[in-house]
């Protein structure tokens, strides 16, 4: 029985990948990975190395969940190196911890390589921080799209009066939604949003506006995913922090 790396890809420019996460790739036996990992990242495989493709998208699974959590199990009977390569970070909403859990029960050793999450790293990209003194002193990071079959939503929408940066990952789809409950529960509707496509990639591109505005503009700008929203003043250091050039 071999060992699994669950593994951070970063958030798709190569060069934010980690010594760690390189050294594993060159060395294993078998790289399963996911739709947002650099495919770039696969070439530094050794010759013999087998990949095995288990990407996720609105409406279009490779495999449910609990199939990827037993192909790698599988794999790990066969391998001695099995590598789970995931974009950003495998705990940030990466579902790294219930693919842990399936191997922790099954008597198979796994290790965690953190990566850099793109929810940190594609607002700086952008020439956003999530935190500058005397603007935002705190921030947070939530599911923009959670499991479709939950009956009550667990995202507490009270607790983001606060005039604080929220990060939304996967929320690109409900946009609209996120906006709306912002608004109904008392932030400014003036309030400076960002809606980053493709972040940290060369096909980088940020739509801003408010939080009563920004649907319409992305809706407009027809922006692909994956792209992640930034809500907070925050927003507003874009033009004095640009640093990347990016696509109209």
């Amino acid at each position: 029985m071999g060992k699994v790396y669950l593994t951070g890809a970063g958030p798709g420019d190569i060069d934010l990948l980690t010594v760690k996460a390189l050294r594993v790739v060159r060395e294993a036996d078998v790289i399963i990975y996911d739709r947002l990992a650099n495919p770039d990242i696969l070439k530094e495989a050794k010759a013999g190395c087998e990949f095995v493709y288990v990407g996720k998208e609105d409406g279009r699974h490779t495999l449910p969940q609990e199939q990827i959590n037993e192909v790698i199990y599988q794999n790990a009977l066969k391998h001695d190196r099995v590598v789970r390569l995931k974009g950003g970070d495998p705990l940030v909403f990466g579902r790294g911890g219930e693919e842990a859990k399936y191997l922790k029960e099954r008597g198979v050793a796994f290790e965690f390589i953190p990566g850099v999450t793109s929810a940190i790293s594609v607002p700086a990209y952008a020439g956003i921080p999530v935190t500058h003194r005397g603007v935002a002193v705190s921030f947070k990071v939530v599911t923009g799209h959670e499991a479709p079959n939950k009956e009550h939503s667990q995202v507490d929408w009270e607790s983001m009066r606060a005039d604080e940066t929220i990060v939304f990952l996967m929320g690109l789809h409900n946009l609209k939604n996120i906006a709306d409950n912002l608004i109904r529960v008392g932030r400014d509707p003036a309030t400076p949003a960002a809606v980053i496509s493709r972040g940290t990639t060369p096909d980088q591109r940020t739509v801003t506006g408010t939080l009563e505005t920004i649907y319409e503009k992305v809706k407009a700008a027809q922006l692909p995913t994956p792209a992640l929203i930034v809500v907070g003043r925050v927003v507003e250091l874009k033009p004095h922090l640009e640093w990347i050039a990016e696509r109209g």
